[in-house]
């Protein structure tokens, strides 16, 4: 885990892009596609007073730990997406079998091609 992550003062995370000499973020609308609706609504399921399985701070701490390379390489909502795939995995509650699995079961019966394969979020030992 790098300084920034582990909360060492004066350490910049791979995550914290203010003030860079990039320049603004680009704050720019979209219209979101059904597949980052349902992210959105796993979220907000997955941290429900019922659940509790994550939170905001959950899905921020898993963000900012999967790994620069993946972080840079994914977009706003497939980092949700990985960081939800982190947090089940770290929990225990699914392993990377069965969501493969599970992807690949909803791909054929959705009839539609695999997804660009991604790296793998990287999991933390409990």
């Amino acid at each position: 885990m790098s300084d920034a992550a582990k909360g060492v003062p004066g350490h910049r995370g791979y995550h914290d892009i203010g003030g860079l000499a990039e320049g603004p973020v680009a704050q720019t609308e979209h219209v979101l596609e059904p597949w980052e609706k349902r992210v959105d609504a796993l979220r907000v399921l997955l941290g429900d007073n019922k659940r509790q399985i994550l939170r905001a701070d959950g899905l921020r701490h898993a963000i900012e730990t999967m790994g620069e390379d993946l972080y840079l390489e994914l977009t706003y909502y497939e980092r949700w997406m990985a960081a939800i795939i982190k947090v089940l995995v770290e929990r225990g509650l699914m392993n990377e079998t069965e969501i493969r699995d599970r992807m690949s079961a909803i791909q054929a019966r959705l009839d539609i091609p695999p997804a660009r394969t991604r790296p793998w979020p990287r999991i933390e030992s409990p």
